[in-house]
């Protein structure tokens, strides 16, 4: 379980917002979105939460967790 809120990496009407679990509005909004991906790697590794990147259609295409993570490996 993670300690704080998860980050997603979602598509937005400027470019790719970073936006925590719950939340109504953007943290942050960004023009690319690699930029997006970056500001939010930060925020979950500070929160030790995870980072969940979805694509242009808003389907989450790859997942990091930088908190307590239950599987012994990575794959």
């Amino acid at each position: 379980m993670s300690k704080g809120k998860d980050q997603h990496i979602v598509p937005h009407s400027e470019g790719w917002a970073v936006k925590s679990e719950g939340a109504s509005k953007a943290t942050k909004v960004f023009d690319t979105q690699q930029k997006a991906i970056e500001k939010g790697r930060e925020i979950a590794i500070n929160q030790q939460s995870e980072l969940l990147i979805h694509n242009q259609k808003g389907q989450i295409r790859e997942r990091n967790s930088y908190g307590n993570d239950p599987r012994s490996s990575k794959g």
